[in-house]
């Protein structure tokens, strides 16, 4: 979302965006999108333990005036087929939506779909 159009856009970011990139690496993405004012939707979505990291790393940049934080929502990992568990491939993280916390709002959550509010006029830098 830009001052300059008043229109809300998304980011949808592939899975080969994120595919070569480390953990770290990708949260430095996410993070410099969001205190831009940027709602990413992350085809490939983000591990737990990437998640968690991301609300550490949110809570050391958060500042009082410009960055309140995230708003983040995904769905859980695939359940991995018997193949899969014979192999010892593990689960994979699916879609995930990330937002600043003072522009995005989740208003309901299920297993199918995931419903948020957009507060225009808010976040956008």
């Amino acid at each position: 979302m830009t001052k300059k159009d008043n229109g809300i856009s998304f980011n949808l970011v592939s899975r080969q965006k994120f595919q070569d990139l480390s953990s770290e690496e990708k949260l430095r993405f996410i993070l410099k999108e969001v205190k831009k004012g940027r709602i990413l939707v992350l085809e490939y979505g983000l591990t737990p333990t990437e998640q968690t990291s991301l609300i550490e790393n949110t809570m050391k940049e958060i500042e009082q005036d410009t960055f309140i934080g995230v708003e983040m929502e995904g769905y859980g990992e695939d359940t991995p087929t018997f193949l899969q568990k014979l192999f010892g491939m593990g689960k994979r993280p699916r879609m995930t939506m990330i937002g600043p916390a003072d522009l995005v709002k989740t208003v309901r959550k299920d297993d199918n779909m995931i419903q948020t509010k957009i507060i225009p006029g808010r976040g956008a830098k």
